[in-house]
Formats: C-alpha cells, sequence, structure tokens
C-alpha cells in the first residue's frame, strides 16, 4: 500500500543537498528523489518513503508499508530537520560572517539525520574500528536478509531488522568478535523503552550521552553521535567531532582544530543552531575543498 503525506518546510531548505550529503551508513546520492527505509519510531514495524520537493515550501512523502503514513512522514521530517522553523538559522547567516559562509557553500542544506537512536547505535558499533565501506555492506545485508526490503521508487531498499527479529540472529558474516553481543545488547534497550526519541529528545542531551554511554561498545564518540545526528537537537555541540572542531578552525583562518573548550567558546554565538551550525561548517568545509 501507497500513501502521500505532504510536508510543510519553513525557512530554506534543499532537498538535493540532502541527497548529496550522504549521512549514517549511506552514501552521497543524486537526483531529485530520496529514498529512505527504516524501523519506525517504537520499533514494531518498518516503512520505505520516497520523498520529493515538489516547491520550496513542501516535501512529498510517498510511504509505503503496514505503518500509519503520517507517523511515518512525521519521521521523515525530523530525519531531514524539516520539523523544525528554519527562519532563524536562516537570520543566524545574515548577522554571522562564519555561518553565512558555511550556509552559502550549501545553500539549503539541514542536516539529514540517523533513523533514530536505535540505527545511529547499530551503525555504531557496526563501524567501530572497521573500514566503514565495508560495514555499509554488512549492514545492509543484514537489512536484507533479516529486515524487510522495500521497493522504493523503483529501487530496492533495506530496513535494518527490528529489535525482536535482531536478537534472534546467532552469527552473520562480518559481524565478529563483541559485535553481535553488543548489537544484542542495543535491541534490548530498544525493546526495554531505553532508545524511546521523544523520551530521548525531551531531556538534556549530557543526560542521553551518559545513558548511552552504559551500554557495551558505545563511548563518548558515539553517544555524541546519538544526541548530534540522531534525535533532532539543533544545539547540541558536536566537542567531541575532530572534522568539526578542524573545519571550524579553517573557517577562522587558523591551521589546528580548535580544542573542544575553544569550540564551545566560539560556539556561544551560534545559540541555539551550534549542532545546525557545526553541520554546515563540515559540509561547507568539503565543498570548498
Amino acid at each position: 500500500m501507497t500513501a502521500v503525506v505532504d510536508l510543510p518546510v519553513l525557512g530554506r531548505f534543499d532537498l538535493a543537498q540532502s541527497i548529496r550529503f550522504g549521512f549514517g551508513q549511506r552514501d552521497a546520492d543524486d537526483g531529485s528523489v530520496m529514498r529512505l527505509a527504516f524501523c519506525l519510531d517504537g520499533y514494531r514495524t518498518q516503512a520505505g518513503v520516497a520523498v520529493t520537493q515538489p516547491a520550496s515550501d513542501v516535501l512529498r512523502c510517498e510511504v509505503q508499508g503496514d505503518a500509519s503514513p503520517e507517523a511515518v512522514a512525521a519521521q521523515v521530517a525530523r530525519v531531514l530537520s524539516v520539523d523544525v522553523d528554519a527562519t532563524g538559522y536562516d537570520d543566524l547567516g545574515g548577522r554571522d560572517p562564519l555561518v553565512g559562509a558555511a550556509q552559502a557553500r550549501r545553500p539549503g542544506l539541514r542536516p539529514p539525520l540517523f533513523y533514530s537512536a536505535y540505527e545511529a547505535l547499530l551503525w555504531s558499533v557496526l563501524s567501530a574500528r572497521r573500514p566503514q565501506r565495508q560495514m555499509a555492506m554488512v549492514r545492509t545485508a543484514l537489512a536484507r536478509a533479516h529486515g524487510r526490503v522495500f521497493d522504493v521508487a523503483g529501487v530496492e531498499l533495506a530496513a535494518v531488522p527490528l529489535p525482536e527479529d535482531l536478537l534472534a540472529v546467532t552469527e552473520f558474516p562480518g559481524i565478529v568478535g563483541p559485535k553481535l553481543p553488543r548489537l544484542h545488547g542495543i535491541a534490548r534497550a530498544a525493546l526495554e523503552g531505553v532508545l524511546d526519541t521523544a523520551t530521548l529528545r525531551a531531556q538534556d542531551p549530557d543526560v542521553t550521552a551518559a545513558e548511552l554511554r552504559r551500554l557495551d561498545g558505545i563511548g563518548p564518540f558515539y553517544s555524541e553521535l546519538v544526541t548530534v545526528r540522531a534525535l533532532g537537537h539543533t544545539d547540541a555541540l558536536p566537542v567531541n567531532e575532530p572534522m568539526v572542531r578542524a573545519a571550524v578552525a579553517r573557517a577562522m583562518g587558523e591551521d589546528e582544530p580548535l580544542a573542544p573548550e575553544r569550540l564551545a567558546e566560539v560556539a556561544e554565538a551560534w545559540r541555539p543552531w551550534r549542532t545546525w551550525v557545526g553541520v554546515a561548517m563540515r559540509a561547507g568545509d568539503t565543498a570548498r575543498g
């Protein structure tokens, strides 16, 4: 079954920038259709979605699956950061030359997010100390074997296994050592409600990060990955992300990456958009290079 849901967009947004960005395990892509497949919040079902932008202030979601189309579209809105009125962020670029320059290099870019805390943590465990491209292939194979495959705008796309299905996996090629037990720990946390997106987003990011570090295999870098790149915060500063610290330093004309404390000091002027500015700085730095 396919249903169509339109999402309003407030502020500048260019879907093509998100498609070309690449995020999570995804490679950057091209074209005018963003194809998504994911576990719906609550982790009891999956959905496939083809997203297009028929007008500057509208996103169109063609939803597949048995979940509520409105609930699926709401998650898409979070994933593409269009659940937020971005006019204040646009205004910040007009006031702050560093931010304005980053925005100009990737106009209309907003942070594309992981689908959920669950999927961000799965990727964290899979990719830790392993080549990302190799583990992206393992993730895709796992999703095809134990998740759900959708035909999204003419392309087969697989959503990762639901937590209960992941717990039934006892071995899988490419998932070795402590990785599978750690994936099972994440699956159990999801089923117990520990990874409920609304709950995690509603509390202080530092509290969330501390809670996530209790999971086996999740340290400061990966707990920050969730708070910054999965929950939809606009003002969680990625102080543990070396590429952001390097990009901001280059934007300021400095050779060495900023220390976390220095980045925090510089970023005070960016509140309440520090997450978005960090993503824009990193993306703009790549575009400049």
